[in-house]
């Protein structure tokens, strides 16, 4: 049963949480022309005429469809590489892959992989990260083990760093003498095939056509994504690094646009694709921008300040890393960042801003804080990404200039052990991701997965703030903790805010779209704990049920 033009359908379900403070709670929602008429009883819609009464819902719970608000279109196609992770995750087509716990795991899973390619194609795995194996380093070493004619390309969980064999580095002319921040040596002052940080990873990239970003814009990895998304109950979604490609935003744009696409794109343009060139990415972005319709939100713009806490490429404060690791790299020069923000800014643009570590994010809200006093602008929402080394002075400024913020909560999880032990130590893993600092500074704030760094999956992001709870057990930081209702709200109207989309998704209330989560029980009922283990049976896209899984 699909809506037609004009035609009212009455969607029934066992109990709708709306995530609307002013209606919480309703059994019937209507629906016509793709967005919401009513929300109540069914006596209490009967005044909008007739309308197709839809039961299929009758046993489930609906809730706002769930909004990712950092995450990349990748996620889907990264399926097309090699996994090589330590955690088990399971793919678009439903299989499991078990996470691999030393050296010799990856590179026996990269050497079956080696095994069914052709002679002149470059073996590429995706999702390892070395701090899980005891402070060893992969290097040219471990993978020309497994080839050392064929080019190599293993890139980190972060994808902030990168391996590559020593056939990668001759064709990427990577030597003793290439003089690029972020080649590491081995003792010999030979690369050791770690790359840190774009620049590092550049020649490379050149070479293999930067396939961790392509290969989500082609019409396989969309389609991938859409049944990623669908099954994480998502109906919005980012793809927070956009080159803005135009054969990649074409093929955006019109698989977006079928109707049955599961899922709404919120592209932001990479600033560092145009490095040095913003006005020339402001012209791009305005041109992308006609492409825009329903399911294609194209607007924002990216900006990268730092690396990766636990690839040690994050800039952070005094007294620095904890196991005494040297401060990270700049992504962005400090001297170049003002001048980039207050561009952007004066046109108009809403800038989100990776800043993973803490002398980053204070970079970054100087920065933010200077163009405001030289262009004063209401609302403009710009939102700092990841963030998670933040203090509570600096969640006042963000505050006082009104900023929000995307706090990475699935950190804590996946790497809240080794920033305990490692990376920040002890007092600052337990203020990481600190959702609830944020709340009392009045910072309005969203909580994300940066798929495919972590999976999609929002209730999943949402146990990690409630419980703060690592993979090892560990609580982090018990007074951040957040409650449930705040959680969802984060992973819904929390993180629709920071996309400037609170008018249209993020809560069930008349005039959004009509766009739900399908859930076979009420989260808002459920015990903290269970947040992560709650299913998904599928979503509704502008009115159109999509297909369910069985409960």
């Amino acid at each position: 049963m699909t809506q037609s033009s004009g035609s009212t359908t009455l969607y029934v379900a066992r109990s709708i949480l709306t995530m609307n403070p002013a209606q919480p709670r309703a059994t019937h929602v209507a629906v016509r022309d793709g967005r919401i008429l009513g929300v109540g009883s069914r006596e209490d819609l009967a005044g909008w005429g007739p309308a197709e009464v839809d039961d299929r819902f009758a046993d489930s719970v609906l809730m706002p469809g769930l909004v990712e608000g950092h995450c990349h279109l990748p996620e889907g196609g990264m399926w097309k590489f090699v996994y090589v992770g330590f955690y088990d995750r399971r793919g678009p087509d439903g299989k499991l892959w078990s996470g691999l716990k030393s050296f010799a795991e990856v590179a026996a899973r990269l050497r079956d992989a080696e095994g069914a390619l052709a002679q002149d194609e470059t073996l590429i795995g995706w999702g390892f990260d070395p701090i899980f194996f005891g402070g060893d380093r992969m290097s040219i070493h471990d993978l020309d083990a497994v080839s050392a004619q064929r080019p190599i390309v293993v890139m980190h969980a972060s994808m902030h760093l990168m391996n590559v064999n020593s056939p990668m580095l001759a064709r990427a002319g990577i030597d003793r003498d290439t003089d690029i921040e972020g080649v590491t040596r081995l003792d010999d002052g030979r690369p050791s095939g770690e790359l840190c940080e774009f620049a590092a990873m550049f020649p490379v990239m050149r070479l293999i056509g930067s396939p961790f970003r392509t290969v989500g814009l082609t019409e396989e990895g969309l389609r991938m994504f859409g049944k990623v998304a669908q099954w994480a109950g998502v109906t919005t979604a980012t793809d927070l690094v956009n080159e803005l490609n135009d054969e990649g935003l074409a093929t955006l744009a019109r698989v977006t646009g079928e109707p049955d696409y599961p899922v709404r794109i919120v592209p932001a343009a990479s600033a560092l694709t145009y490095a040095g060139n913003a006005a020339g990415c402001l012209e791009k972005l305005a041109a992308a921008r006609r492409l825009n319709h329903g399911k294609l939100h194209l607007g924002m713009v990216k900006l990268v300040v730092d690396g990766s806490i636990q690839g040690f490429t994050a800039r952070v404060r005094w007294p620095g890393y904890f196991n005494g690791a040297p401060n990270g790299i700049w992504v962005i020069a400090p001297s170049e960042l003002d001048a980039m923000v207050q561009t952007y800014h004066d046109a108009g643009a809403q800038l989100h801003i990776h800043a993973n570590g803490d002398e980053a994010t204070q970079l970054a809200i100087e920065a933010v804080d200077r163009a405001l006093q030289r262009t004063p602008r209401r609302d403009h929402r710009h939102t700092l990404q990841h963030c998670q080394m933040a203090d509570a002075a600096q969640f006042r400024r963000m505050a006082s200039l009104g900023m929000c913020v995307n706090l990475f909560a699935n950190h804590i999880y996946y790497w809240g052990d080794a920033h305990y032990a490692l990376t920040m130590g002890p007092d600052r893993a337990n203020r990481m991701d600190a959702c609830a600092s944020a709340a009392r500074a009045g910072v309005p704030y969203a909580i994300h997965s940066d798929a495919p760094i972590t999976p999609l999956g929002p209730l999943f992001t949402a146990w990690c703030a409630v419980n703060r709870q690592t993979a090892s057990g560990r609580v982090l930081g018990e007074s951040e903790r957040i409650g449930v209702d705040a959680a969802l709200h984060a992973i819904t109207l929390g993180a629709a805010y920071t996309l400037h989309m609170d008018h249209l998704v993020g809560s069930i209330e008349v005039g959004k779209y009509a766009d739900f989560c399908v859930l076979a029980d009420d989260p808002s009922e459920a015990a903290p704990e269970s947040l992560k283990d709650l299913k998904v049976l599928g979503t509704v896209i502008g009115g159109r049920p999509l297909p369910l899984r069985e409960a």
